[in-house]
């Protein structure tokens, strides 16, 4: 039987944070104290928090294609993403596999396939950290999105699909305006690319979306698959995924349907680069906006690592509603729960000792350690 005792640190709970100690017993918390202790590691008044449970994240993606046309080894992709992961205190992670290709990209048919296949190679191989679930991201209007989904139809590491559709004039592009930007004017298409680009999009959606959507809502909901939507924007949208069964909503893109989707007891999911930055990256609502309402539930680090712990930091400082407690839910326990994985997410008897060291006087937090079911991995 192994143990650990991790002493004079500010522990950080669901409610409340406990200056104390913490035993682990083969990797499950046991016990929790209260005041100063001469036994076992002194955390020398640093906080000791859950692991991060990192629902979307497009990272690994960058790893494995960090040019345009240029794909890396999987495994050392995986492995990079991996260990940039951890050390940004996340113990769980959610990989984005994206489901769909086009005109624009995406990849082919049995690629991603491939990529899970080896992200579950190397958790046999014992080459990763942090434990790896897959959120499959679905782009409805795709017209083989089908297709790439039925590559995981026996799957258990799918624990999460997204719904999402990236049309022009709508959700995440309300305006042609932002539409114009993202797609014209960073990819250097001729006005004559753009308006086929934009017709070919416009036709595709018209054509897939509604009947996807419905397809694999039915699917998942056979599975047990927890559902998201991506970048509602009006009531619609929210009663639509109301009727998907959505128990995650991500990104809303408009104040009253991210009020709207918290009220019908969805989570609502925003990103931490969005807190940190203080802004959008297309324009869209702030996060801190809904912070300040009470109707933000879950953090993604989205496409930086480390935005995750840092942005429940701000939170915390900035907003006086929010305390530390209330933020780090927003990336431990309430993410955890959303998905089913309710051995994990909070520092509780009887729970997984997933938990991170964190020194922190000002600014950026530093991770200082990481141990996952009691496991020192970083």
């Amino acid at each position: 039987m192994s143990e650990q005792i991790f002493s004079n640190a500010r522990i950080v709970l669901e409610d409340r944070v406990l200056e104390g100690s913490v035993v682990i017993r083969d990797g499950v918390i046991v016990d929790l104290g209260e005041g100063h202790s001469s036994e076992g590691e002194d955390f020398g008044g640093d906080y000791l928090i859950p692991g991060l449970v990192e629902l979307h994240t497009d990272h690994l993606e960058s790893h494995y294609s960090p040019r345009p046309g240029v794909r890396w080894h999987m495994t050392s992709a995986i492995q990079a993403h991996d260990a940039q992961i951890v050390t940004s205190g996340i113990t769980t992670v959610f990989d984005c596999l994206r489901m769909g290709s086009d005109e624009d990209g995406g990849f082919d048919k049995g690629e991603m396939r491939d990529m899970a296949d080896a992200i579950q190679a190397a958790e046999r191989d014992d080459r990763l950290r942090a434990e790896h679930l897959i959120h499959l991201r679905c782009e409805v209007a795709s017209d083989n999105v089908l297709e790439h989904f039925a590559d995981f139809e026996n799957d258990p590491h799918v624990r999460l699909v997204s719904l999402m559709d990236h049309s022009p004039g709508q959700r995440q592009f309300q305006t042609m305006d932002q539409y114009t930007l993202y797609y014209k004017t960073k990819r250097g298409l001729t006005d004559e690319q753009f308006a086929r680009f934009v017709e070919s999009r416009l036709a595709l959606s018209a054509r897939f979306s509604a009947s996807h959507r419905d397809a694999l809502a039915m699917a998942c909901a056979a599975r047990g698959i927890t559902v998201a939507s991506h970048d509602d924007a009006t009531l619609a949208h929210v009663e639509e995924a109301k009727g998907h069964g959505v128990k995650l909503a991500e990104f809303p893109t408009s104040l009253e349907a991210a009020e709207a989707s918290h009220k019908s007891g969805m989570s609502v999911l925003m990103g931490a680069p969005n807190v940190v930055r203080g802004k959008s990256h297309s324009g869209n609502i702030a996060a801190r906006d809904l912070a300040e309402r009470g109707v933000l539930d879950v953090l993604s680090s989205d496409y930086v690592p480390l935005s995750l712990l840092h942005a429940a930091f701000v939170l915390a400082d900035e907003i006086d509603t929010i305390t530390l407690p209330k933020a780090l839910a927003m990336v431990t326990s309430t993410p955890a729960r959303t998905v089913g994985l309710n051995d994990r997410g909070r520092i509780e008897t009887g729970l997984r000792a997933d938990l991170v060291r964190v020194r922190r006087t000002e600014g950026v937090p530093v991770v200082r350690s990481v141990w996952r079911a009691g496991q020192r991995v970083a």
